[in-house]
């Protein structure tokens, strides 16, 4: 019955937009891409909107467990220890009961990860077990779960997204578009940088970047910023302080520290996936595996409380105030392991800003040695932070243009561009030299895909060859080329002579336009049937050279010679075959 009641006003508006959307149509002539930037502003608003909710959840369990709401390192230190220690198991627990809820009776469910919708889908994100997800994911970290909350904030945004499209019957294609402005719209919402929102899904989730598909996403992530910042309360996430101007050979530095974190990057996902094969090991119910993610999470904040929560607060204190290099190095391992533990349990939430406090705090320590080894000639430790954030976080997710602007947006300071460019540069190329990980699953698949393009843009025909199997000599009777007409459904027959070199082809309609007109055909042989010249192709020969004589050929396939100079009839290329390569090639969907 609430359901009926939700859904209803919401149904008027949708209507009301369709029928607005029609008149518009008709009075000025809008094209499809007009009306996807229109359709692209409302999924921002509700992007904007979903990300508001999920983030009033956050504060709603915070009042409930705590009295207040705002940092989570804050509430644990206001908490007795012995809350500290079960309260993230208790959560777990919980999000582990309410994940079972999500997968029973969706077993044949598609893809439920807005990425997968988008890229490989057909932009139809799950309902039931989205918002199931989304609860789940709000019990972990409303209960100081060491994990991100960007997930679920884009997760809705791009299920409300998915639901307008299907609501105003998108098909496929406009659907994971209007899915992926939704996601931007997300992004933008938890981060505050709309341009980085939209690059972020350009780069990861789709790939690409195309004006087709960009020029929606920034709309919708302009509109998701200025709806966020009408409302009271909203704040960026960071509170940035000004970045000192870096010159000179100090620039050398900063391409030291993207060397490094493109190295330590791969290094920290892979501790990640390490974690989730050992939990999944375990054999025990899923509600207590993420319960016991939770422990270990509690365990650590009985002495350091700073792991609870994606490490907002405790970024923006190493931000603006000093720290000992002991005391970042104790959080960073304690909050590597607290992060490896909920994320390995398989609790529901964003790897996101966790790596952004990764790099932050490795960062720091960098900028600290620095100015032990060279004092007096380097920039204060927190300009080594701020790059460490974007170099680590180009590392990886392989997408350097989305973390150099994200960055820049956070700062809006020009004199972050030169030093955060080299560092995430650097970083992004030695993460792809010393493995191929991603933080996202989509990512990998991306790059499988481009190095299959790669490969096949190198592909001769010599890879496509197959048996000719109807071949006759030049003498063959018109007997015999019947009988092979006959046992293969071909439009015709390739000529050869003593030494296997191609003479021509016979054609079906020649030999039954004779046959049909009774004509005498006792003394004719293949050479007298055989069409030259005739489209060749050789093995050495590029796709696109191979899929232009086939255009101008009517044919299913087409002979292959070793060479001009030597015309060894080598096999044939059927057009099947070379569509299905340059397909992949082009990345046709």
């Amino acid at each position: 019955m609430l359901r009926v009641v939700f859904l209803r006003p919401l149904s008027a508006v949708l209507s009301f937009l369709l029928k607005l959307r029609t008149r518009a149509q008709t009075l000025f002539r809008l094209s499809d891409a007009h009306t996807m930037l229109i359709w692209s502003a409302i999924v921002g608003v509700g992007g904007a909107f979903a990300t508001m909710a999920f983030r009033e959840g956050i504060d709603l369990m915070q009042h409930l467990i705590s009295g207040q709401s705002g940092s989570f390192v804050q509430m644990a230190k206001r908490l007795p220890w012995y809350v500290r220690f079960w309260m993230p198991a208790a959560g777990g627990f919980l999000a582990g009961c309410v994940l079972l809820l999500a997968t029973r009776g969706d077993r044949k469910a598609g893809n439920t990860d807005y990425m997968e919708s988008v890229a490989l889908g057909n932009g139809v994100v799950p309902v039931r077990q989205s918002l199931w997800r989304s609860v789940s994911s709000l019990l972990t970290i409303g209960t100081g779960g060491s994990i991100g909350r960007e997930g679920p904030m884009v997760q809705l945004a791009a299920l409300a997204a998915s639901l307008v499209g299907r609501f105003v019957h998108f098909d496929p294609p406009r659907l994971r578009l209007l899915v992926a402005c939704g996601a931007a719209a997300g992004i933008t919402s938890a981060y505050n940088a709309p341009i980085a929102g939209a690059f972020f899904v350009s780069e990861i989730v789709l790939g690409t970047i195309a004006m087709e598909s960009f020029g929606p996403m920034v709309v919708a992530s302009v509109v998701a910023n200025i709806v966020m910042r009408e409302f009271a309360g909203y704040k960026p996430p960071y509170e940035m302080p000004v970045f000192p101007a870096v010159t000179g050979p100090e620039v050398l530095l900063f391409v030291v520290l993207g060397a490094l974190c493109g190295v330590l990057a791969p290094q920290f996902l892979h501790l990640l996936d390490a974690s989730k094969n050992q939990f999944k090991r375990l054999p025990v119910p899923l509600p207590v595996r993420l319960a016991l993610g939770g422990l270990v999470v509690g365990v650590i904040s009985v002495w350091t409380p700073d792991v609870w929560g994606n490490g907002y607060s405790v970024v923006n204190q190493i931000l603006h105030s000093p720290w000992t290099w002991q005391a970042l190095v104790a959080v960073l391992v304690f909050k590597v392991i607290a992060t490896s533990a909920t994320v390995g349990s398989g609790a529901i939430g964003g790897v996101f800003t966790p790596t952004l406090f990764v790099g932050a705090v490795f960062g720091s320590l960098f900028g600290l040695a620095m100015e032990a080894l060279w004092p007096g000639h380097t920039s204060a430790y927190f300009a080594y932070a701020i790059v460490g954030m974007g170099a680590f976080m180009a590392g990886a997710t392989q997408a350097p243009l989305m973390a150099i602007l994200m960055i820049f947006e956070m700062t809006l300071s020009y004199q972050v561009v030169l030093p955060l460019l080299v560092s995430c540069v650097f970083a992004y190329f030695v993460a792809r030299a010393t493995g191929t990980t991603s933080m996202y699953e989509i990512t990998q698949h991306h790059y499988q895909d481009a190095q299959e393009k790669l490969r096949l843009r190198t592909t001769q025909m010599r890879e496509l060859i197959q048996p000719a199997q109807t071949v006759v000599p030049l003498t063959a009777s018109v007997a015999d080329m019947t009988r092979v007409f006959l046992e293969y459904p071909v439009k015709y027959l390739y000529v050869t002579d003593d030494a296997g070199r191609f003479r021509g082809a016979v054609a079906l309609k020649d030999i039954t336009s004779d046959l049909l007109d009774k004509r005498d055909t006792t003394d004719k042989t293949a050479a007298h049937y055989a069409h030259t010249p005739f489209p060749l192709l050789t093995p050495d020969m590029p796709l696109a050279t191979a899929l232009e004589r086939f255009m101008a050929f009517q044919g299913e396939r087409l002979p292959v010679i070793e060479s001009e100079a030597e015309p060894t009839l080598a096999g044939v290329v059927y057009k099947t075959s070379l569509l299905d390569a340059y397909r992949r090639m082009t990345g046709e969907r």
